[in-house]
């Protein structure tokens, strides 16, 4: 639920709840004070004033003031029966006693048990009021008046009401019952405030610490979501932040360890051609090589680790802008079997005059279609190859391709029956500047970036590169590219 729909129902409730009680209390109050609403809608109908109507009271009244002036008149049973008619026009009965007779009884109240436990005579005037008590399946409430008639007779009159539990219960209880309705009341705002405010200072207080916690580096936490409105929506989306901090920082870290390995490599890789090229420096000026066919060695072998410093240089280059995004791809679609083919054929050209056996399986239909930077990808290839080369270790050099259909993919496999690589070496071979060799004055050499530039360019390819390898037998380099999807969703 919304933090609006929250507010505006709590904002309802406390509208609501408060009009609730007010017309609660108003109808108590008018039950209290006449009677039920039956009285009411009678006197509305009538026209007479609400709270004017005293109909019993006042026939109660007449008749005790009767009793003191004209006792009499009690005696006849006319006016007696004409009394009561109006009683029971308000829910009320009349029943008079002479001495220990009854000589009057309303017709209501025939049979009644009531009529057994009415109050004995007491003294004239003595007025009597009950409460209410439950006769049969009638709440009755009796008032009575004592008085004396001519000739020294006791008399009383006695004013039976049918009441209404619910009335009755109100009448006894109302002071407690608006005391729980405020107490409701009260306890009902409280409930909403809290808990509205709860559910919405909380998670913002936690966001607070959390900011805290950010502020002071303090990134290893998580942000709890306990909700799904506005506010827990701005969790997630700081949670999300804090990752991504986090993640940034860690990448940040790693790329600080990277640049500092970078550095020391670089720093090795650059040292050992330029001791050497120092070394025959020196040898010339000191005279070592004198004969002109010794200077004419040193110079070739200085131009050639000059050229080898040159090679470690644009590597590092290449790769460094491959790392930043910014070597542009040149992409053409091409009949990826045919650009096979024809690779292949020169492969096979160049691997026979150093004496290395080359045999080719392309197993790709016509008109397979892939979309290829072609300098980048012969790159790639060359990368794999001199690799291949530089480890061949046997005296019958073998290597081998294989190009296949996998779904939407194609598969290039080329394998050697090189030296192989150690399994715990494997899944960093494509890491810059990693050799196999930890000393790093390998007999091989090389830059150490050849493999990680085939990476980046692979993917570039939106396709991977992968190794598998069995120590003494020789590897395996597998690449994957994507072919070029049609419109229709099939595949060029």
């Amino acid at each position: 639920m919304s933090i609006r729909l929250k507010l505006l129902y709590s904002y309802a409730a406390m509208l609501l709840i408060p009009l609730i009680m007010m017309i609660i209390t108003a109808m108590l109050l008018v039950v209290v004070f006449r009677g039920d609403f039956q009285s009411i809608r009678e006197q509305l109908h009538s026209g007479v004033g609400l709270f004017e109507n005293q109909n019993v009271e006042h026939t109660f009244k007449e008749l005790k003031r009767t009793s003191e002036k004209n006792p009499s008149i009690l005696a006849d049973l006319t006016y007696i029966a004409d009394i009561d008619q109006e009683l029971q026009l308000n829910n009320s009965k009349l029943v008079v006693r002479k001495d220990n007779a009854l000589v009057y009884v309303s017709p209501a109240l025939k049979d009644s048990d009531v009529l057994q436990q009415l109050p004995p005579f007491k003294h004239p005037g003595h007025p009597e009021r009950e409460d209410a008590k439950r006769y049969g399946k009638q709440l009755l409430e009796i008032n009575s008046f004592d008085f004396n008639y001519p000739e020294q007779h006791t008399g009383s009159i006695f004013v039976i009401t049918t009441i209404n539990p619910l009335v009755n219960f109100t009448q006894k209880f109302f002071p407690i019952l608006f005391i729980i309705l405020l107490i409701i009341l009260i306890v009902t705002h409280t409930l909403l405030t809290y808990f509205v405010s709860k559910s919405i200072i909380n998670p913002l207080r936690k966001l607070k610490n959390a900011m805290k916690r950010i502020q002071s580096g303090d990134l290893d936490f998580q942000v709890q979501i306990t909700s799904k409105d506005e506010i827990g929506q701005l969790s997630i989306a700081f949670e999300q932040m804090r990752k991504q901090l986090l993640e940034s920082i860690q990448t940040q870290v790693q790329y600080e360890e990277n640049r500092k390995e970078l550095i020391s490599n670089i720093s090795h890789d650059i040292r050992t051609p330029l001791t050497a090229i120092r070394g025959y420096v020196d040898g010339l000026g000191d005279g070592i090589a004198d004969t002109a066919d010794k200077k004419q060695k040193y110079i070739d072998i200085i131009s050639s680790k000059a050229e080898e410093m040159d090679h470690l240089i644009d590597e590092l280059f290449l790769y460094s802008k491959l790392d930043l995004k910014r070597v542009p791809f040149h992409f053409e679609v091409v009949d990826f079997a045919s650009f096979l083919a024809d690779w292949s054929d020169e492969l096979d050209f160049e691997l026979g005059k150093k004496g290395v056996h080359y045999k080719s399986d392309i197993v790709l239909p016509q008109q397979v279609q892939v979309s290829i930077d072609r300098d980048k990808l012969r790159r790639v290839f060359s990368n794999i190859l001199d690799n291949c080369l530089k480890y061949m270790n046997k005296t019958e050099k073998t290597i081998s391709l294989h190009a296949r259909l996998a779904g939407a993919r194609v598969v290039i496999e080329i394998t050697d029956n090189g030296a192989g690589v150690d399994a715990e070496a494997l899944p960093h071979i494509f890491d810059r500047f990693y050799r196999a060799d930890p000393s790093r004055n390998s007999y091989h050499g090389g830059s150490g970036l050849g493999l990680a530039i085939s990476k980046q360019m692979i993917e570039g390819h939106g396709g991977t590169i992968g190794a598998t390898s069995v120590k003494g037998e020789g590897t395996c380099m597998t690449i994957n590219l994507p072919q070029r999807r049609h419109k229709d969703g099939g595949y060029e």
